[in-house]
């Protein structure tokens, strides 16, 4: 009898530890995922399945901490990741009255064009949902092709998009204004100081954004620019980044 040959069709469910049975369900619940297995006793055991993937939850390790996010995660490679993100922050509208974006559990900001976004749920698991043509490398400190505030700024996107930290994404970008601000082109000091506001939005971090708005309304910016600079962040709403409207001949006045 011929031997059986390994075949490239395996499937893999990651097991993830879960704090709380009750805010597990109601979030993933929350989010589309259907229970196909729920336990407790002997032993706690779930099964939520969403599309075409499953996830599995039994009973976490003792004195696991969910407020460290670092207890379980997985990644999910997807071929497009902007839909999966509009699908989940469409259903915790519904769910919740608003999309979870602070605390745990939460869904991660996502920014046009960007590849990958991250849900924390109740007990501090990570999935994150990754576009399989993502770069293989990411240049750390901001990618060589790019000089001074530009440069920078590649760098506190890697900082956010890709690491989930918005904390140092804010420092990096803080320090790089100060030392790139006075001779950066005025778009890409804009950029930065929407991204400013954005993170520190986020961050629940305000000590600064009123400058920072009032320095970004304050520079000379076409429509065309002031578009640019909306559509590159991952949250526009409520972010109030202009702080007053532009005269009729705004462009005209600065010769833009």
């Amino acid at each position: 009898m011929a031997e059986a040959m390994v075949r490239a069709n395996e499937t893999t469910v990651p097991v993830l530890p879960c704090v709380s049975v009750e805010e597990t369900l109601e979030f993933y619940e929350a989010l589309g995922f259907k229970a196909t297995h729920k336990q407790t006793r002997p032993y706690l055991y779930l099964a939520l399945e969403w599309s075409g993937f499953a996830l599995h939850f039994a009973t976490p390790p003792k004195g696991v901490d969910p407020s460290g996010e670092d207890v379980g995660g997985c990644l999910v490679l997807v071929d497009e990741v902007a839909p999966y993100h509009a699908e989940f922050t469409r259903a915790l509208r519904a769910a919740y009255g608003k999309v979870l974006a602070k605390g745990r559990p939460r869904i991660t900001r996502f920014r046009p064009g960007a590849s990958r976004f991250t849900v924390v749920d109740p007990s501090g698991n990570s999935l994150i949902f990754i576009q399989r043509d993502e770069p293989a490398e990411l240049e750390y400190g901001g990618s060589t092709s790019l000089t001074g505030l530009a440069r920078v700024l590649d760098n506190a996107r890697v900082f956010s998009e890709f690491k989930n930290d918005d904390r140092t994404a804010l420092r990096v970008l803080t320090t790089g204004l100060r030392k790139h601000g006075d001779t950066a082109p005025p778009l890409d000091v804009a950029r930065a100081l929407a991204t400013l506001i954005e993170l520190a939005t986020a961050l629940e971090d305000p000590t600064e954004v009123d400058a920072w708005r009032r320095r970004l309304t304050a520079l000379p910016l076409t429509e065309t620019e002031r578009h640019q600079v909306t559509t590159d962040l991952r949250t526009t709403a409520a972010l109030h980044l202009w702080t007053t409207e532009p005269s009729p001949d705004h462009d005209e006045a600065s010769g833009r």
